[in-house]
């Protein structure tokens, strides 16, 4: 073991966390944009300043995961960290990103992005709680109150 299973489902959390408040401030950034707050030009490089970083936690969590020996976990983060890479790799040489703003309306993906949106937001607020649940049960392995044969509680650390 890398590192204990409680410390493993705290970052794995505060990477769910993390990425889903980017989630969230993704679809607000969309919505200004469908409804002409911002730019098309403004809202995609606000957007793919995060794709990176979106991707390389989502691949942080994987790698830890498979190191640390949680293959259940892996195997459920391991599609979107595959998805996410597609995503970076089929964009158009010629793009500024994930999110053109030449393609943004002109090809009508302002609906497919918020989709897409959507979608990780509902993957990731499952996994969020499917995390939080191998939390609480690392936590409550074993006895949390060391007790001898007798029922007597000891208070001693």
């Amino acid at each position: 073991m890398f590192l204990p299973e409680t410390a493993v489902f705290c970052i794995t959390l505060l990477i769910y966390g993390g990425i889903l408040l980017l989630l969230i401030y993704y679809v607000l950034t969309l919505a200004d944009l469908e409804c002409d707050y911002l730019n098309a030009q403004e809202c995609c490089r606000r957007l793919n300043f995060w794709v990176i970083p979106k991707f390389g936690c989502q691949a942080l969590l994987c790698a830890m995961l498979l190191i640390c020996g949680h293959w259940i976990m892996f195997l459920m983060n391991l599609p979107m960290a595959v998805w996410l890479f597609y995503e970076l790799q089929s964009q158009r040489r010629d793009s500024l990103g994930v999110y053109d703003p030449v393609d943004i309306h002109s090809r009508g993906l302002l609906k497919v992005h918020l989709r897409n949106c959507m979608i990780y937001l509902g993957y990731y607020f499952v996994m969020f709680f499917v995390g939080l649940y191998c939390l609480i049960s690392a936590l409550l392995k074993g006895d949390p109150i060391k007790r001898h044969e007798d029922d007597e509680i000891i208070t001693g650390f």
